[in-house]
């Protein structure tokens, strides 16, 4: 059993769940305040998670026989390189388009996930979630506003929207060899990936982070936040909680961001973009839930498992 795994309090667990989905929508504010490159702000993230995760994981027992273990250690490089890569794409998404708009379109990775189950792995797909996979699909065109694009086509702007559908292609690709080997190590799963991501962004990291200032908060701040706390909290809840409930609280998430888009920096949705996210809520509610429609044309959903 992993040492992070439990049965306690399940509102113990949904409170957790709530805080580290309320941590992680503000992980766009700290990448722009850190005013760092998108490659140098991923190094630095890498770095100061995987020293958190290194001195907590050591002081816990996390990391006991895992160098015996060949075929895990073998699937968290690959998903660590993948991570990593989606990262910087993800970062430099938000760069050139915003932080709301890059983490709406970046919401289409559980779709692909389902996708990637489906042609590489085998796994029957319903036709109701492929139906709920293109609802959600539209939503990602929605929320990256077209109705701009058509307009201006603004070459920053794509490239922006472009990075950010490359990021949720990586992640879904990295979560899928994630939940084939972490369930018995998670913590230890996090760890390794933090550390290829220092040994994969070493030699391009900016040498201009390298002088006294407020930088330095943000960038550990997104290190021990956004890839130790975050994902501490996740991996202690998940176990504690059923599907319905982790994906119907995965929305804080985006919401927050938006939230803080506007706060901070006074991006705003237009109408096309709400009804994207709408779209982008149905359609993963519909994937993970497993909504069907009757015959009678009604809607119900599948017992899903926890």
């Amino acid at each position: 059993m992993s040492p992070l795994s439990g049965h306690g309090n399940p509102r113990s667990a949904v409170l957790q769940l709530l805080i580290a989905e309320l941590l992680i929508g503000s992980v766009g504010v700290f990448v722009h305040e850190s005013g760092q490159d998108a490659v140098t702000a991923v190094f630095y993230r890498c770095l100061f998670g995987g020293l958190f995760m290194l001195v907590l994981g050591c002081a816990r027992g996390y990391f006991r026989g895992l160098l015996d273990d060949g075929a895990f250690l073998r699937g968290a490089v690959v998903s660590g390189v993948l991570l990593v890569l989606n990262w910087v794409a993800l970062f430099a998404g938000m760069e050139r388009s915003s932080i709301g708009v890059a983490t709406l379109v970046y919401h289409f990775f559980p779709f692909v996930m389902l996708i990637l189950a489906a042609l590489v792995q085998g796994e029957r797909t319903h036709p109701a979630d492929l139906g709920w996979t293109l609802a959600g699909f539209l939503g990602v065109a929605c929320s990256a506003d077209p109705m701009h694009l058509w307009h201006t086509a603004n070459t920053t702007y794509l490239i922006g929207i472009g990075m950010t559908l490359l990021a949720a292609l990586l992640c879904g690709a990295s979560l899928m060899i994630s939940r084939s080997i972490g369930r018995e190590r998670p913590f230890a799963l996090v760890a390794i990936q933090c550390w290829i991501g220092v040994a994969m962004l070493a030699g391009f990291s900016s040498t201009g982070v390298f002088h006294a200032g407020v930088h330095w908060m943000w960038l550990i701040g997104l290190g021990v936040i956004h890839s130790g706390v975050v994902y501490v909290l996740f991996y202690t809840s998940y176990p504690r909680l059923r599907v319905v409930t982790i994906a119907v609280i995965a929305f804080v998430y985006p919401l927050v961001t938006l939230l803080l888009d506007y706060l901070v920096y006074g991006n705003r949705l237009v109408a096309v973009q709400w009804a994207g996210l709408a779209l982008i809520v149905l359609g993963t509610l519909g994937v993970n839930l497993k909504w069907r429609l009757r015959r009678s044309n009604t809607l119900h959903h599948a017992d899903a498992g926890t």
